[in-house]
């Protein structure tokens, strides 16, 4: 049996990793001003309702200590409950403008059926010899620093513990993904989203601004965010491989959910 490891959802890395990592930085001075003017628009009661919303606490009573069984290798409690927490406060978070309340039973689910996934690939991973070491999680922390606009990877860390996630996580949450990406380049081949497709990318997003009467918000030229559609693109081809493969391993695995 393999030793144990820190596991992060997959379904939780774009929400929790990549978005939570992106938005403790810079940005653009457009989307910082246009938060600030919402902010400061916002009535009293919708910052109850957040103030309720982030309030609310998930029921962790009945959680088995062993949550799933994958191959004979163990999800334990202790890895669900943070993961299950995040995906709770994002529910909601979402929930204040719904008035429902999170459905506890479909979100466990989730995040069990999204641990299981993860750890279906990270077995196929080893079983390959893909591997991610300790300085690759260091280069792309280093990466989404420069990417924020912040001076170093301890600065990123310090940024998204200050947004409750412990440095343990953010590297568990940055090996996954990268992980992840290994595991497709090995199944699929490197993904390089052509010049072509990112153009209709482009596009398809001009059209959905002009039908949905946001003109006055203008999308910057191509030229501009052509990286940012690049990394839009291939992760999602990277999300659309690994769920394909996901599905294939889970017929043939042994897989027990106590939850």
């Amino acid at each position: 049996m393999r030793t144990t490891r820190t596991r992060t959802a997959l379904g939780a890395l774009a929400a929790t990793a990549l978005l939570t990592l992106s938005a403790c930085g810079g940005g653009d001075s457009d989307s910082a001003s246009a938060d600030k003017d919402a902010s400061a628009s916002a009535s009293p009661s919708d910052s109850a309702s957040s103030d309720a919303s982030a309030g609310a606490q998930p029921d962790l009573e009945g959680i088995p200590d062993v949550v799933a069984e994958v191959n004979g290798e163990e999800v334990t409690k202790e890895e669900f409950v943070p993961i299950y927490e995040s995906t709770f406060q994002q529910a909601a978070a979402q929930a204040q403008t719904t008035g429902e309340a999170p459905d506890e039973d479909a979100l466990k689910k989730q995040t069990v059926d999204d641990l299981v996934s993860t750890e279906l690939l990270a077995q196929e991973a080893e079983s390959r010899g893909v591997e991610v070491s300790d300085e690759d999680v260091d280069a792309e922390l280093t990466s989404l620093a420069e990417q924020n606009q912040l001076g170093s990877a301890e600065e990123l860390l310090a940024a998204v513990e200050d947004q409750g996630v412990t440095e343990d996580q953010a590297r568990s949450q940055v090996e996954t993904q990268l992980m992840v990406e290994a595991l497709v380049v090995d199944e699929e081949g490197p993904i390089e989203p052509t010049d072509q497709e990112l153009r209709k990318v482009y596009a398809q997003a001009k059209a959905q601004q002009a039908q949905s009467g946001q003109g006055g918000q203008k999308i910057p030229p191509f030229a501009e965010v052509r990286d940012q559609l690049a990394e839009q693109a291939m992760q999602q081809q990277v999300a659309e491989v690994a769920g394909a493969l996901v599905k294939d391993l889970r017929k043939d695995a042994k897989i027990t959910i106590n939850l």
